[in-house]
């Protein structure tokens, strides 16, 4: 379940598929269904586990201030009053649900590229160097 030795890219793959579950809108089961899948991907399960934590409660209303955007930017345009400090108001969610949602999936799917492309490159060069 745990090696040091294992390849960059199964580190990497770790990383990118906790940030996805991390972001994923399916709150209180981000972790039941990432740790389980990821023993069965044969995953490193604690890497996962601590990528998945990015939903921290400090960090969830820039998740969904980012998602919110997101959303916008996909859907088309903001339907709805989404500033930052009315991300704790579950009336401006629940307006904006169908946005959030979507930019949610969206945004967990190119966070999860982008950090776990850049965690295979730290890592990649740093086993390069050695």
């Amino acid at each position: 379940m745990f090696k040091v030795d294992e390849t960059p890219q199964k580190k990497a793959v770790s990383v990118a598929y906790g940030i996805f579950w991390g972001i994923f809108p399916l709150w209180g089961f981000q972790l039941a269904i990432a740790l389980p899948t990821a023993a069965l991907f044969r995953l490193n399960v604690p890497i996962v586990f601590f990528a998945a934590n990015i939903s921290i409660p400090p960090m969830i209303p820039f998740i969904l201030y980012a998602s919110f955007w997101t959303g916008a930017l996909v859907w088309g345009g903001n339907h709805g009053d989404l500033s930052l400090d009315k991300m704790g108001d579950l009336d401006v969610i629940q307006t904006n649900i169908y946005q959030y949602t979507v930019g949610a999936i969206v945004l967990s799917f190119v966070a999860a590229f982008i950090i776990g492309l850049a965690t295979y490159l730290v890592l990649y060069k740093r086993n390069a160097s050695r």
